[in-house]
């Protein structure tokens, strides 16, 4: 028979190294997310050309355990996002829904997603979505729903059928 105070014990050891497991370990964003802001220590103003001597040694700032973000030239702004960056024009790697019963399909002409993203259009049937352009494509169907993943970058016309007409809709991967 194990005592009670022992099996305390035991949970709150246990509870200690899992939430010690959860950490701050440093997770790189993935790669179709713009990276999120990074800690930096403020630097002083100089106030003179000569530094005054230091009573202490000289320590290294403290880091969150990632590395530094890569100086950026001063007076240079970036002025186009990167490639994989989600923008107000182009979405990221999502995935977007698409419900034909609930969607005016005639206003939606085209879109622009991340390679990766997920086009899911709801309430069709099997083999009736198309593309022009399958290379760029992976296309998967199952219970009135079909998963278009853009996997390259490109330009796909995706074709509809809805009410006895079709619809394009022009995506650019980006």
């Amino acid at each position: 028979m194990i005592p009670a105070s022992f099996r305390r014990l035991t949970v709150v050891l246990a509870a200690t190294v899992a939430v010690a497991a959860c950490g701050a370990d440093a997770v790189s964003p993935l790669p179709v997310q713009p990276p999120g802001p990074t800690r930096s220590t403020p630097t002083p103003p100089a106030t003179s050309a000569t530094p005054a001597p230091s009573a202490s040694p000289s320590r290294p700032p403290p880091t969150s355990g990632r590395p530094p973000a890569p100086p950026t030239p001063r007076g240079t702004p970036r002025t186009t996002p990167p490639p994989t960056a989600a923008t107000p024009a182009c979405r990221g790697a999502v995935r977007y829904d698409l419900p034909l019963a609930e969607t005016e399909i005639e206003l939606l002409r085209s879109l622009c997603f991340a390679t990766g993203a997920v086009l899911r259009i709801q309430g069709i049937g099997p083999g009736l979505v198309t593309v022009d352009r399958p290379d760029l494509v992976s296309q998967q169907y199952e219970a009135g729903v079909v998963d278009v993943r853009f996997v390259r970058p490109g330009t796909v016309a995706v074709t509809i059928p809805k009410e006895g007409r079709e619809h394009t809709i022009t995506v650019v991967v980006r």
